[in-house]
């Protein structure tokens, strides 16, 4: 009866650490602040709202008595604060883009007004993370839609990161089984975690550094983050690179789109240790011959596409 109870014990606190372990896993983001008066001192009890216009979600808070507020938990996405306080004019600040795993911070001056004023603020927050320690760079749609990705795959682009040494390119190097490819800060490249959505997507038979589980098409995505080092408690598992991909939401406006991505034999020039080794065997100066094609069409309730991508 006791060794029952032990194991029914066992497999209860087996449960509540996994369950722990997968709602560490996020795909959000968190904005905090302080709010001040004219002449520099803290403003509490001052309402503060976030919203986003895209979608309608919003959320309210107060500042505490140190007019300190914070959101934790929000989608990434691009939102506007309002914060209202008695005896000072109201104050609106617009395209605010919150980027997956990257915490902003953006400060309110309220200015005193008799009346009803609001002080209109249109710009971006600085996207300097002085939460934590983690290092690395979150990638929004625009240069997602703007920079080359090789196959479409945008887990590719953390080979570009500080601190990776990747071989994956090599012809004498296998990336399937050496750890080499794909090393952060030198970590094996089976420690890379891949996340989509807040859900694990790492192959877990091959390893591979760069490539999760469920190939993703980038221009199905909104945003992504690699994390290369001091990964906060919440990324995930895992001593190597942090990969956070999210896909692309709905929105209150209808949006379609049409992608064709093209890779052929035109216009391709030879590598110059491929072509040094065909003249001197005196051979043709040919390029190696890849080809890649594939296309997408279609339509939903989300951000606008990019446009049409030939590469």
């Amino acid at each position: 009866m006791r060794s029952g109870s032990c194991a029914v014990a066992v497999l209860v606190v087996c449960f509540t650490a996994f369950n722990i372990l997968v709602s560490a896993q996020s795909a959000t983001t968190s904005l905090r602040g302080t709010v001040y008066d004219p002449k520099g001192a803290v403003v509490s009890g001052s309402d503060v709202k976030l919203s986003n216009p895209a979608t309608g979600f919003t959320r309210s808070t107060k500042s505490d008595n140190q007019g300190a507020y914070q959101f934790l938990d929000l989608p990434p996405a691009t939102y506007q604060l309002m914060v209202t306080a008695s005896g000072f004019g109201t104050v609106k600040e617009t395209n605010i883009e919150l980027l997956v795993n990257s915490p902003a911070t953006v400060n309110v001056n309220m200015q005193v007004a008799g009346g009803t004023v609001t002080v209109d603020v249109t710009g971006s927050a600085p996207m300097v993370n002085t939460v934590n320690a983690s290092l690395g760079h979150a990638f929004d749609s625009i240069q997602i839609a703007d920079l080359p990705f090789e196959g479409r795959d945008p887990t590719g682009i953390l080979s570009l990161q500080p601190g990776v040494a990747f071989t994956g390119n090599s012809q004498h190097i296998s990336s399937a089984s050496d750890s080499r490819s794909g090393a952060v800060n030198g970590a094996r490249s089976d420690q890379t975690n891949v996340m989509l959505d807040g859900v694990d997507n790492n192959d877990q038979t091959l390893g591979v550094a760069f490539q999760g589980a469920l190939r993703v098409p980038l221009d199905s995505l909104q945003e992504f983050k690699v994390t290369t080092a001091n990964a906060d408690a919440d990324t995930g598992r895992s001593s190597g690179g942090q990969v956070s991909l999210v896909t692309k939401s709905g929105t209150n406006k209808a949006h379609g789109g049409v992608y064709i991505y093209n890779r052929s034999g035109i216009g391709e020039a030879n590598d110059w240790f491929s072509e040094a080794a065909q003249v001197g065997a005196g051979s043709r100066n040919t390029p190696p011959h890849l080809v890649r094609n594939c296309g997408i069409r279609g339509s939903h309730r989300g951000a606008p596409s990019p446009p049409a991508a030939r590469s």
